[in-house]
């Protein structure tokens, strides 16, 4: 088998805000895993809040070549267990190998990762659409672009928040959800449910800091809108942590390494009683493609990430512009690269 890094820089359509910063471009790591004549493909975003890049991500895989190129991907989970442990210190880099695996063991065998699993694409929770934080009218206008999803997930954290998801509910009946990511407190969070609720929010997904447990214990007790976990459910370990402190979980691939811990994630909240949500980082349609398997198994999606792209490199698992999440009859996890060829390097553009 062999592993291919690539560097890839990808421009937003407008420059993206939320509480922790703007973007305008960010270079995400491709792997390509080839073997037997197929190429699988798996992508983890740069996030610089948590302190990773292409290039860190890429120099992390690099490190274990030879025990990566090694490997046989007899099975997707079992290649994730052995390799895990030579990446307990970047789940990102973790989380595009898995996803390559995923992909090229699918392509393999000719079967959807969906379908291999043995779910029904019938009756999918249709994504929402994110608008970041902006001035009023750019997230109007943000909003028009795509005028008829059935539901919004809004960044907030600013202080003329309430009056920002009025001006947005005069534009759309969609339903809202709002991220305001760790920028409220328990005070801001329960002053400001009850508004919400009445303005068609469906749901908060982590309005304190994942640190502030009592506060998110009094908003649990007290608020009037379910809350979801995000930055306070990023491992395997911290699902059986939110229990009793939120309504639900938001699983991000590439926090918790990729599709083989998420289903397990996925198992262990139903087991307690949460709800699930599987959300994107900004990806392109390779990371969404692998975000598209576990939908069947999920109450809400949030996989807009290529809509927020100038410019896409793959094609795959999409999302229409009425939310819908639909599914191409390639095998593995849907996607087909695009261009003639990869970048080879991160000045490669």
């Amino acid at each position: 088998m062999e592993m291919i890094l690539h560097v890839v820089p990808l421009r937003l359509r407008h420059t993206f805000t939320i509480a922790h910063g703007s973007i305008d471009l960010q270079r995400n790591l491709i792997v390509e895993l080839r073997d037997d004549g197929h190429a699988g493909f798996g992508e983890a975003s740069t996030v610089g809040y948590y302190g990773n890049s292409g290039d860190t991500m890429a120099a992390s895989l690099e490190r274990i070549r030879g025990v990566i190129e090694a490997e046989t991907v007899d099975d997707p989970a079992a290649f994730h267990g052995r390799i895990a442990g030579h990446l307990a210190q970047d789940p990102f880099a973790l989380c595009a190998l898995d996803q390559a695996a995923h992909d090229l063991f699918g392509k393999r065998r000719g079967v959807p990762i969906w379908r291999h699993w043995g779910l029904s694409l019938d009756d999918l929770p249709p994504s929402d659409y994110t608008i970041g934080i902006a001035d009023v009218p750019t997230m109007v206008a943000k909003l028009r672009e795509f005028p008829d999803f059935p539901v919004y997930k809004i960044k907030l954290g600013t202080p003329d928040d309430l009056a920002t998801v009025r001006a947005l509910r005069e534009v759309t009946d969609a339903r809202f959800r709002i991220d305001a990511n760790c920028a409220w407190d328990a005070a801001t969070t329960l002053r400001l449910a009850e508004p919400l609720r009445d303005l068609g929010v469906e749901f908060l997904e982590q309005p304190l800091p994942a640190d502030d447990v009592a506060g998110q214990r009094e908003v649990f007790a007290h608020s009037c809108l379910p809350v979801i976990a995000d930055e306070s459910c990023q491992t395997e370990a911290d699902v059986a942590h939110c229990a009793g402190l939120f309504h639900g979980v938001n699983i991000k691939l590439t926090k918790c390494g990729g599709l083989t811990p998420a289903r397990r994630m996925i198992a262990e909240a139903r087991a307690l009683g949460l709800s699930v949500m599987v959300g994107c980082m900004t990806e392109s349609t390779v990371g969404i493609s692998a975000i598209g398997q576990l939908v069947p198994l999920l109450d809400y999606a949030d996989m807009d990430g290529a809509l927020l792209l100038a410019d896409d490199v793959a094609d795959g698992v999409r999302v229409g512009a009425d939310g819908t999440v639909q599914f191409p009859e390639t095998p593995g996890l849907g996607v087909t690269w695009l261009g003639p060829s990869l970048p080879r390097s991160p000045d490669d553009e």
